[in-house]
């Protein structure tokens, strides 16, 4: 006798989630990641459209400073070329940016080669604990003309990561070797077989992925929000 076949479960029924279904919604990320979180809350159909803008900021900036500007930069570029897309514009624009913050304050991003990699890791496992942030930016055009003519929100959100004492050298040069982390900022996958590097996390899984899920609903639901807000304020206008 076959085991019944598992039913993949229906969309959460959220009005800010069905009110953009079906419309183009777009993601300023090339991170399968994030693509893979947001279908996660019901968000499949999702352009990717990533920023071509090289991201430049200065490493001296505070790490809250330098996620919300990066993710901030992705979505204002990818927005500014989209709005008068011949396919329309987007219904939404979603950006995100996650860097790993070592022990001494340094900013790491992508590993940007091998000895580099390994060393990464290394510091991160000899140390108590690294942060990791994500900035995410939301933005969505207006229907009314209210100045700027979109609406955006934004947040910046932090997890605690504690990697096992127990991790060898010899773990860290066999991971490194998977290429698994050598696109992920800090040099790991966490839910992947970097898994294997952790100890625990203080936070949000979801936002060491890439993309934390519940802040960036509560984001998308306020953009929204502010497009029913600026209709109401224009008819009020209209009707004076």
């Amino acid at each position: 006798m076959k085991a019944p076949v598992g039913r993949a479960p229906l969309p959460l029924d959220l009005p800010a989630l069905t009110s953009i279904r079906d419309r183009r919604v777009i993601l300023a990320s090339a991170s399968p990641r994030r693509r893979q979180l947001l279908a996660q809350i019901g968000l499949t159909n999702v352009a990717i459209v990533p920023s071509t803008v090289p991201e430049a900021f200065p490493k001296t900036l505070s790490p809250f400073e330098y996620v919300l500007q990066t993710a901030t930069q992705k979505a204002m570029t990818v927005y500014s070329a989209q709005i008068n897309n011949p396919d329309g514009e987007p219904a939404l624009v979603i950006a995100a940016d996650t860097v790993v913050i070592s022990p001494r304050g340094r900013i790491l991003e992508k590993p940007r080669h091998e000895a580099d990699h390994i060393s990464m890791l290394k510091e991160l496992r000899d140390s108590l604990s690294h942060k990791v942030y994500t900035a995410v930016v939301v933005m969505a055009p207006l229907s009314s003309a209210r100045d700027p003519g979109y609406a955006f929100e934004s947040t910046v959100e932090e997890t605690t990561v504690k990697f096992s004492k127990d991790v060898s050298d010899e773990l860290i040069l066999s991971y490194v070797r998977t290429r698994e982390g050598a696109d992920k900022a800090g040099g790991y996958g966490i839910q992947g077989i970097g898994a294997i590097l952790v100890d625990r996390i203080e936070g949000s899984f979801d936002n060491v992925v890439g993309l934390p899920l519940r802040p960036t609903l509560a984001l998308i639901e306020k953009v929204l929000q502010d497009d029913d807000e600026s209709i109401g304020e224009f008819a009020e206008g209209e009707e004076e």
